[in-house]
C-alpha cells in the first residue's frame, strides 16, 4: 500500500496534468473542456494537501468539501482560490448536460487550476521535508579542501 507522501505525490502528478489540460490555447477547444481540466486539477490538488497531512478524505468531486475538509484540518486555501468551488459542476453533470451553460470563464478555471497545483506543491513539499529552495553549486572536491588543481600537463617525447 503506497504511503501518504506516495498518494499525495501521484494526486499532485494528476493535477499539473490536469492543470495544463485547463491552459490548452486552442480556441477550437470548448470552454466546458478547459473548466473540466479546472475543475479535475483543483480537486486533485486538494486531496494531494489532504493526503500530504493525513486526513483521510472520501472520493468525492466535490470542491467546497473538500475545501471543508482542507479548513478542518488546519489548512485554509489562498486567497486566490476563491470561489474555484464553482467548478464543481463540471466535475460530471454539466460535461453531458448543456454545454452552452458558462458559469466559469476559462481564464479564471486555467488560473484557479495553476495557483491550487503551486499551492498544493509547497504543502506537499513541506509535508515530505521536501526543500525546492535553489541550492548552491557543489565545489569540486580540490576546491572544497582548500588546494588548487594543478594545471601541468605532461608533454610526451616528440
Amino acid at each position: 500500500m503506497a504511503s501518504e507522501q506516495d498518494l499525495a505525490e501521484q494526486l499532485l502528478r494528476r493535477a499539473d496534468t490536469d492543470a495544463a489540460g485547463a491552459m490548452l490555447p486552442i480556441d477550437e477547444v470548448a470552454d466546458v473542456l478547459v473548466c473540466f481540466h479546472a475543475q479535475q486539477a483543483v480537486e486533485k490538488a486538494l486531496k494531494a494537501v489532504l493526503a500530504a497531512r493525513g486526513v483521510e478524505f472520501p472520493f468525492i468531486l466535490d470542491i467546497g468539501g473538500l475545501t471543508k475538509l482542507c479548513r478542518e484540518a488546519g489548512v485554509p486555501l489562498p486567497d486566490d482560490l476563491d470561489g474555484a468551488d464553482l467548478l464543481t459542476r463540471y466535475a460530471a453533470g454539466l460535461r453531458y448536460d448543456d454545454d452552452t451553460v458558462h458559469a466559469v470563464e476559462r481564464e479564471t478555471a486555467s488560473r484557479w487550476a495553476t495557483s491550487a497545483v503551486q499551492w498544493a506543491r509547497g504543502l506537499v513539499d513541506e509535508a515530505g521535508g521536501v526543500d525546492r529552495s535553489p541550492q548552491p553549486s557543489p565545489k569540486p572536491p580540490m576546491v572544497a579542501e582548500g588546494r588548487r588543481p594543478s594545471l601541468k600537463c605532461s608533454r610526451g617525447a616528440s
